[in-house]
């Protein structure tokens, strides 16, 4: 048990966290990293694939990578369902069902009245069509979803990485290899690429810290990072100096800075890059904060930078951000009452006057359930009326099936 008394509510997160990783392992508050391919793998003809969406995070550029490295790009189709693209998608569905491809229904929310059809299609596909046919949708959480459909996909959902540590770890992985490599200037474009993700994960781990961090929330996305490191391999290779005034303007007024609104934070959206971007990353041990804890490593190979993340705190401090250590205290605060707010509202009511307690009620419901539930199966019955024989096999089955059943049933 967790004492927590006398603790700070600023601290209690904290000290979950550490109890957990004492008594059971970091792994379970480390969130996995996400991979494609492994959903894949779980995935058929008669198989879709769903991605849930979620607010700040958008799942086509990982479908995209693993297209390509499947060698598929060429045999995929994307199709964002709307007004009058009902047609158009199940048109597609039947050419990729027949010469094989993928097909991506992306924003299933978004096309309501064409959902009863998408079921009636999924319900129809059987392994008589192309094997390298899948189906793959996107859609936000909504109740018109078909529920056939949910049922019978494989399930993803890739929301931002909460944290620093966790942000970084996610953007290294998702980088491939060759790309990292690819570059002329290995250096200098390592050097800078780090700032970059670095401070991709600070301008998205700030909204943790409410109006403290950012005036207005807003939805960063792994997207503008994408385009952030594609723009700077090219000015990397196509000057022979470093155009920092470049890489700030684009970065802060361009990719990141056109979804800023207010005027307070398009200053200080344009000073955390500035942080970054300056001569001075591409010496080994700039410091990226006053402490030093996060710094320009050396330069080295991708997984030299993930061994580098993961020796990170989990919890970074406020300095990391630029915040004075004050900060994390009302952090910490409304995340202990969201917290507490969501284990209340899933408490069972009491009613009040002369209503039933809540133990009556539970009892109720169990003494319901008990009276529903069949009696356990007589197997010595079931032996002599399904006798194991060799020419009868699915009287063992019958036999071993009941066996189980007790055992649920009990």
């Amino acid at each position: 048990m967790i004492v927590l008394k006398a603790i700070r509510p600023d601290k209690i997160v904290l000290a979950v966290q550490d109890y957990i990783v004492e008594h059971i392992g970091e792994e379970f508050i480390t969130p996995p990293a996400f991979e494609i391919s492994k959903s894949y793998k779980e995935s058929s003809l008669t198989t879709p694939l769903v991605f849930i969406l979620s607010k700040g995070a958008d799942p086509n550029a990982s479908f995209e990578a693993f297209a390509a490295k499947m060698n598929m790009t060429k045999k995929c189709k994307q199709v964002s369902l709307g007004r009058g693209q009902g047609a158009k998608a199940e048109a597609e569905i039947n050419d990729k069902l027949q010469m094989g491809g993928w097909v991506l229904l992306m924003n299933c929310h978004l096309s309501t009245s064409w959902m009863p059809r998408l079921e009636a299609i999924v319900e129809n596909l059987d392994d008589s069509k192309h094997r390298d046919f899948r189906l793959w949708l996107t859609s936000m959480p909504d109740k018109n979803f078909p529920v056939s459909v949910l049922q019978n996909s494989v399930k993803m959902t890739l929301e931002p990485p909460s944290g620093l540590k966790q942000n970084c770890l996610g953007t290294y992985n998702a980088i491939d290899v060759d790309e990292f490599e690819s570059c002329d200037k290995p250096e200098i474009f390592k050097k800078i690429l780090w700032g970059f993700v670095f401070f991709h994960a600070i301008v998205q781990d700030r909204r943790k810290f409410g109006p403290i961090g950012w005036n207005i929330q807003y939805a960063f996305m792994n997207e503008d990072l994408t385009v952030s490191r594609k723009q700077l391999k090219v000015f990397v290779e196509k000057y022979d100096f470093v155009p920092y005034k470049v890489l700030n303007y684009v970065g802060a007024e361009i990719n990141y800075g056109g979804r800023v609104t207010d005027s307070q934070d398009k200053i200080l959206i344009t000073n955390i890059l500035e942080t970054y971007m300056k001569p001075e990353i591409l010496e080994d041990g700039f410091k990226f904060s006053e402490s030093g804890l996060y710094n320009s490593i050396p330069v080295g190979e991708k997984e030299d930078y993930l061994e580098y993340i993961r020796s990170l705190p989990l919890n970074p401090k406020p300095e990391a951000f630029g915040l004075h250590e004050n900060a994390e205290i009302t952090t910490s605060q409304l995340e202990v009452l969201a917290l507490t707010a969501n284990m209340l509202s899933m408490q069972p009511r009491t009613s009040s006057g002369k209503g039933k307690t809540r133990e009556e009620v539970i009892m109720d419901l169990a003494k319901f359930l008990e009276s529903k539930t069949r009696p356990v199966f007589d197997l010595e019955m079931v032996g002599k009326k399904f006798p194991t024989d060799y020419m009868e096999s699915m009287n063992t089955v019958i036999l071993q099936e009941c066996v189980r059943y007790n055992g649920l049933l009990e």
